[in-house]
């Protein structure tokens, strides 16, 4: 196959599936090796981003996935429906905070962290699509271990969990001190 081919071929398989497709289901599909597939994945990035299309290729954790460009939300929101509003609360947003930074993670050691019973916001975060089951841990009772989704980057603009932004410790220090005066 061509490399042209190849290319439309990404262009099309990433643009069926609707979602992310791993790096190996592209490789099975069009019969290539990864390390052809990640020259032409990052060849085809470049030139959505070079080009400044309406569309681009994003990498999330090991999968690739064809969406619109974010600055180009304002004209594309013209002709969609609204959704219901799919805004978090301030619990469920703290939730998956602990969850995405301490994965895999139980629901107790959630609660712990809290300090607050915490299922409603994890049913919540659960439907949404951005944390799910990731095993049991090996402990009575087998509790269930929590981690975030392919969703929960997608979302949040982050290729994996590693770029979380580091968690500012004398801030945390600093407002802990601060609710103890209180």
């Amino acid at each position: 196959m061509r490399i042209k081919e190849i290319e439309a071929s990404i262009e099309g398989i990433l643009f069926a599936a609707g979602e992310a497709v791993s790096l190996n289901a592209l490789c099975e599909a069009l019969e290539i090796d990864k390390i052809t597939l990640k020259s032409i994945m990052k060849r085809l990035m470049d030139y959505y981003q070079f080009e400044r299309r309406g569309i681009q290729i994003i990498e999330i954790e090991d999968a690739y996935q064809l969406c619109t460009r974010p600055e180009y939300y304002k004209y594309i929101k013209k002709l969609t429906r609204p959704k219901p509003s799919q805004y978090l609360s301030g619990a469920a947003l703290e939730t998956l905070a602990i969850i995405a930074y301490n994965q895999p993670v139980t629901r107790s050691n959630i609660e712990q962290i809290r300090g607050v019973n915490s299922d409603g916001s994890l049913n919540k975060l659960i439907e949404r699509g951005l944390v799910e089951e990731k095993g049991r841990l090996d402990a009575p009772g087998k509790p269930i271990l929590f981690g975030t989704t392919q969703s929960f980057l997608r979302c949040f603009g982050f290729k994996s969990i590693e770029d979380l932004p580091d968690i500012d410790n004398n801030q945390h220090n600093d407002q802990l001190k601060i609710q103890e005066k209180v």
